[in-house]
């Protein structure tokens, strides 16, 4: 009997530990077990209070004492009722968190959602770290409410959600009814990118037998500005669209007949001395500027080889796999 005693409760000090440190994907939903209560610093003082009450009335026979002592108790245990309720029996989801640079901090959208007919009041909401910000949140019935709480950032890779929360002390104040929740969520984050870099790469051999002679016929693009290029052929609506003194790229007009070079980021062209991280920085700063630039450029990363292109999803792509490198 004992020995079956001490293994039911083995197996469920394991599940404990289990839904402690493993996050939990889809909707949760915080049933009655999950959530915990405990006095406050008030509730203390008013038990200690309920308590000399009952004393006093208990030495000196006064009956008033005693009704007092019980109405007090009375709107104790209503206010345990209602506080659980506040938190007990909602519904967690997480929504995709957007991408970010190393440095900067990520952001992640809760939803609380209520499926009850009565509304939720004050419940707060953050990460569970001690000084950690926390943010209030009311839940009318029938709703869901979305909260985005911001972490910040150290390193490129995959940034998981920490532990996120929720407590409240509705209505009196005298009860703290609180839940953990680790959601499996993560974020992606970028490489920093280098302050100041070199400026963007070129590549390829030219498009005329006049190498280093630019024809003005046909149009055909636009690439990095070279020193020694002609003013005229500056693409001013490109420049237009970005500010040069905020680190935005020059870029040149290129014409058939001309020395037409291409962008090419090769990660294996950087000098073998530098650091990996600062080789990924540089490569992530001249994955913007040449972006920014609206420039056509390719990227070489370990295995990830992708041809010239451009747009939000080639600069996406390029960044993504500067984040992961062999992580």
């Amino acid at each position: 009997m004992l020995t079956a005693l001490s293994e039911r409760w083995k197996a469920r000090l394991h599940k404990i530990i289990f839904l402690e440190h493993q996050p939990e994907s889809g909707e949760v939903f915080l049933k009655q077990r999950r959530v915990f209560t405990l006095p406050s610093k008030a509730g203390w003082m008013f038990l200690l209070m309920l308590l000399i009450l009952f004393i006093s009335a208990t030495n000196y026979s006064l009956s008033l004492g005693f009704a007092l002592t019980f109405v007090l108790g009375s709107v104790a245990l209503v206010n345990v009722f209602f506080c659980f309720r506040n938190l007990a029996y909602l519904h967690l989801d997480t929504g995709p968190a957007q991408a970010v640079f190393a440095g900067e901090e990520t952001h992640f959208t809760i939803f609380l959602i209520n499926r009850r007919k009565y509304q939720r009041y004050a419940i707060w909401i953050g990460f569970n770290e001690k000084n950690a910000p926390e943010k209030a949140v009311d839940i009318a019935p029938d709703s869901r409410t979305s909260i985005h709480l911001n972490y910040p950032t150290r390193s490129r890779g995959w940034q998981a959600i920490p532990r996120v929360r929720l407590q409240t002390w509705f209505p009196l104040g005298l009860l703290r009814a609180w839940s953990t929740w680790l959601p499996d969520a993560r974020a992606l984050v970028y490489p920093e990118p280098e302050e100041h870099a070199p400026p963007l790469p070129t590549s390829g051999a030219p498009s005329n037998e006049l190498e280093g002679q630019g024809g003005n016929e046909d149009f055909s693009g636009v690439r990095a500005y070279q020193p020694g290029d002609a003013l005229k052929h500056l693409a001013w609506k490109q420049i237009a669209r970005v500010d040069p003194a905020l680190g935005g790229q020059l870029v040149t007009k290129q014409f058939t007949g001309g020395a037409g070079n291409d962008i090419l980021l090769d990660f294996s062209a950087l000098p073998r001395t530098m650091n990996l991280e600062l080789k990924l920085s540089r490569m992530t700063r001249w994955v913007l500027e040449a972006d920014q630039a609206g420039l056509q450029y390719g990227f070489k990363l370990g295995q990830e080889d992708y041809a010239p292109a451009q747009g939000p999803a080639h600069r996406d792509a390029c960044l993504r796999a500067l984040a992961l490198y062999e992580l």
